[in-house]
């Protein structure tokens, strides 16, 4: 009989504490996860709205090759997947996976909501990933209709590992109080019911969004740990959102580092958020707050805004701002009923676009000469036969086929220097071998001058690493530019190591370079003396070809010339140690 009231008492007394403990434990649970699930979900939105203006700008240039690329690179700043749908379903960007390969959309309970016009929420398993995760769709509409949806979504993962955690500890508190429960007294099962009222009281905070709530508790029982693991849960859940947050602020600071020019305007055309770049660009740190017509005062900008605003969809013009040319993207901000202003910097984009048109303006003209004194020589050739006028017909053929063909080399070995993916065969090289490659080659002509050819090199001058071909191209051109120009004197090649550096010069006793030529006398087709240059077979790019020769070498070169006492360059490149011939 004892035995069987002892059985009821217990089972009893384990229904009580089950009772009690278990709805705790499970409203704790579901209040925690809901929590949770509603955090990421505000947290999603909150980030796709903070994307969303750059998507939309991205949409309406039609790339979605760039599209993708863009939303590749943000989503791992973002924390989350970030996937863009058409209304048809069709996907167009993602950021982990390709958008070509994936299935239709459209009938996605978030992108089917978020196609309708709201806010659309998914909890579910995806078969792409292999994992629980949290979908948000945010609709991105223009006049009046969703023309895309960015849909943002993030492993479930970590909430799931707390409430597999409060599980956990649920099971261990049911058990605890069994346990306890044997020894039937109302002191210890009060006793008992403090600490579980504590965690409730706890647990109801942390569903309230407190999750900086902690329970000091001293007890070294099942409930002792607990609450160390409430304790340790309510942490890693509080560094969730804390993580959170901070890559919400990172998102935020990736904005404010853009290199352009980004403004939010009001309503009433006042600036409410500026990054560094427009600061900089307006110079005033103390843009937000005032009108932007106060901080750019520009006539234009201010009716592209009231353009934008009366549209309410997105213009792009380019400006001039202090001497700068800026390309202007304004986008309609409907929720805010706002402006968005991004400036972005051409001036550089215009000034290659200047020397690509002053390029092809001088290839053209270098061109036409031989190409006029060629047509005129064949029209020579084909009036009446006179031997002559034939020798005279052929040797201008031949003086500018010849000068075309230079300039085509010197054409083609120039675009292959600037080939970003060029790269110059270093081996190890002497003053000695360089000087042998070329000096022979121009003393006959040196000497039909009546010039002084000379080469000095250093006493024990080290091998260095350089290509021996662009070197060789280098030198070339130097001493045929001091052969040329030089009528009488010396013309000196020397080598020499200074401070690390091995330091060439070739200079001359010619005629010089004015002051006012030799800032620009490494310019592609520039020349002091065009005539001259012409005669004697100049083309106007050697100077050009030396120069990146030796930027390829990491090195520079620098012109000292003085008119009527001769001219010098100096080549320094590093004196890297020598190493053993490739190839």
């Amino acid at each position: 009989m004892k035995r069987s009231i002892f059985l009821k008492f217990l089972a009893g007394f384990a229904v009580v504490i089950l009772l009690g403990s278990l709805p705790v434990a499970l409203s704790s649970f579901i209040s925690m996860r809901r929590s949770a699930e509603l955090s990421t979900a505000r947290h999603l939105e909150s980030l796709a709205r903070s994307l969303q203006a750059d998507v939309e700008a991205r949409l309406e240039t039609g790339d979605e090759a760039a599209l993708d690329v863009w939303i590749k690179s943000v989503g791992p700043a973002a924390g989350a997947r970030l996937t863009v749908v058409d209304p048809a379903g069709r996907v167009l960007a993602d950021s982990e996976k390709d958008p070509s390969k994936m299935e239709d959309h459209r009938y996605r309970q978030e992108v089917a909501e978020a196609l309708q016009g709201r806010v659309g929420q998914s909890l579910r398993f995806s078969y792409t990933v292999e994992a629980r995760m949290l979908y948000v769709g945010v609709p991105l509409e223009k006049g009046g209709s969703v023309r895309a949806v960015l849909r943002l979504s993030r492993y479930m993962r970590v909430i799931d590992e707390f409430i597999g955690e409060m599980r956990k500890s649920t099971f261990r508190l049911a058990l605890a109080v069994l346990l306890l429960a044997l020894a039937g007294a109302v002191g210890l099962s009060l006793h008992f019911t403090c600490p579980i009222a504590r965690l409730r009281r706890a647990a109801d905070r942390v569903a309230g969004g407190d999750f900086s709530v902690r329970i000091k508790e001293r007890r070294r029982d099942e409930l002792g740990g607990l609450t160390a693991d409430f304790n340790l849960m309510t942490e890693k859940l509080q560094a969730f959102f804390q993580d959170a947050n901070l890559q919400k602020d990172n998102l935020v600071r990736t904005i404010g580092s853009l290199q352009e020019g980004l403004a939010v305007l009001d309503r009433d055309g006042r600036i409410i958020l500026a990054n560094d770049s427009f600061r900089d660009l307006i110079r005033d740190q103390g843009s937000e707050g005032r009108y932007f017509w106060e901080v750019l005062r520009r006539p234009a900008l201010r009716d592209l805004v009231e353009r934008v605003r009366a549209e309410k969809g997105v213009l792009r013009r380019e400006i001039r701002l202090d001497e700068r040319s800026y390309l202007c993207t304004l986008s309609y901000l409907p929720r805010q009923d706002g402006i968005a202003l991004l400036l972005q910097d051409l001036t550089e984009m215009r000034r290659v676009e200047d020397i690509k048109k002053d390029f092809v303006v001088n290839a053209s003209h270098e061109l036409r000469t031989p190409v006029a004194a060629v047509l005129g020589a064949v029209e020579l050739l084909e009036a009446e036969p006179d031997p002559a006028r034939s020798a005279a017909a052929m040797d201008i053929l031949k003086r500018n086929a010849g000068r075309l063909a230079g300039i085509v080399d010197d054409l083609l070995k120039l675009g292959e220097l600037e080939d970003r993916g060029f790269r110059p065969e270093m081996r190890t090289v002497t003053g000695a071998d360089l000087a042998e490659r070329v000096l022979p080659l121009y003393r006959p002509k040196a000497e039909a001058k009546g010039l002084d050819l000379r080469l000095e090199i250093e006493p024990g001058l080290p091998a260095f690493a350089a290509d021996p071909d662009l070197m060789e191209r280098l030198l070339f051109n130097l001493i045929d530019n001091a052969v040329k120009y030089t009528d009488k004197g010396r013309i000196v090649l020397a080598f020499r190591r200074e401070a690390g550096e091995i330091v060439i010069e070739v200079s001359d006793t010619g005629p010089g370079v004015p002051p006012e030529h030799q800032a620009r006398i490494f310019e592609r087709f520039y020349v002091v003396d065009k005539s001259r240059s012409r005669r004697l077979g100049g083309t106007g790019l050697g100077l050009a070809i030396a120069k990146h020769v030796v930027g390829l070498h990491g090195g520079t070169i620098a012109l000292t010339s003085e008119e009527g006492r001769g001219t010098k360059f100096t080549v320094r490149i590093p004196a890297e140690p020598a190493r053993p011939a490739q190839g």
